[in-house]
């Protein structure tokens, strides 16, 4: 069996605890040890970490294109006279990256991060393509939310039949955009829709997209969408909470008048979310929640540190205590890292 040296490590550190409880004699903890095949580079890895950046060049590349004015002027010369032409190109290339990459993932299905890197160049020819068709469609409304919610049914049917995790990304993340557009359409772009802020609407939102993410667990499971629709569900959660910790249900104008006693409560839901999550995790053993509940009850702390003592306090304590506090945590991690790091021996 071909194993990376960690899962090498683990697997006969089992095997040796197995053997010394007897549940295998030493023959067969030899017999099962010498089927390890450990593979001395990870190309799985770099293979993954090789089309990320490809992915990366290639939308650092179009942002070029775009920011160069000479290249811009050749493409719209080409395309002035059909602005059909403009919205048929990039579906056309859009519609032939995600053929692909369906035929390729049925007649080929070992290779995984290239058919990936396939149909996210399909995303981006969409997203070309939804620029397009709103600029044609613009009739100065400012109601841009149908194009996110076309982008929404693209990358939700890709996402779900090509089992992609990339793909299925941004048709959450083309969800969340067009939530926040059809709800400030709905409320004249003004702060409050239905006595909300935005802040408060995704924290909605995110709940709303957590909980059917286990309602649907395993489902999403079956096509290999849980563990993304998990992380998006939280991220919303907790971003949004944690912008409504330090704003609250205030518009720009009421909150410069806001007091700190009047934004604690917020502060202090946003505390409670985060050891919810940190609790469950402790129940369930799971690594997810329980690195999103500490990285934002500590995002939580430091935020308030600098809320109530930055004007307050003079800068060479205020960071003093900062340092020190960083500090502390660092070598608690370092204590972790090194105490994971001897069991692994």
């Amino acid at each position: 069996m071909n194993v990376t040296r960690k899962q090498e490590r683990i697997i006969r550190r089992a095997l040796a605890d197995w053997q010394q409880t007897g549940a295998l004699s030493p023959d067969e903890e030899a017999r099962l040890a010498a089927t390890l095949k450990p593979q001395l580079f990870d190309w799985k890895r770099l293979s993954r970490y090789a089309f990320w950046t490809a992915l990366a060049c290639v939308l650092i590349a179009l942002g070029s294109l775009f920011a160069d004015s000479y290249l811009m002027a050749v493409l719209y010369s080409l395309f002035s006279h059909s602005g059909l032409l403009r919205i048929g190109v990039p579906l056309l290339l859009g519609a032939l990256c995600y053929l692909w990459g369906f035929r390729r993932q049925r007649r080929e299905s070992q290779w995984h991060y290239s058919t990936e890197a396939i149909l996210f160049l399909g995303v981006v020819f969409t997203a070309l393509m939804l620029w397009q068709l709103g600029e044609r469609l613009d009739d100065g409304s400012g109601h841009i939310a149908p194009l996110f919610l076309v982008g929404c049914a693209i990358y939700g049917v890709v996402g779900w039949l090509g089992r992609s995790s990339l793909v299925w990304l941004f048709f959450l993340l083309a969800l969340g955009n067009w939530f926040g557009a059809e709800t400030g359409y709905m409320s004249g772009w003004g702060a409050y829709w239905l006595g909300m802020n935005f802040p408060i609407r995704f924290v909605l939102f995110g709940g709303v997209l957590l909980t059917a993410c286990l309602l649907l667990g395993r489902i999403l499971r079956g096509r290999n969408l849980f563990t993304v629709s998990k992380a998006m569900g939280l991220t919303y959660l907790f971003i949004a909470l944690w912008i409504m910790s330090i704003f609250g249900n205030y518009d720009a104008d009421s909150w410069y008048s806001s007091t700190h006693a009047e934004l604690l409560p917020w502060a202090l839901l946003f505390a409670v979310a985060a050891g919810v999550c940190v609790y469950i995790s402790l129940k369930t053993d799971d690594g997810m929640l329980r690195g999103f509940g500490l990285t934002f009850l500590a995002l939580n702390l430091y935020t308030r540190f600098f809320e109530y003592f930055w004007d307050g306090m003079h800068k060479v304590v205020f960071f003093l205590i900062l340092a020190v506090s960083l500090a502390a945590l660092g070598k608690y991690a370092e204590k972790i890292w090194h105490a994971g790091g001897q069991e692994n021996k």
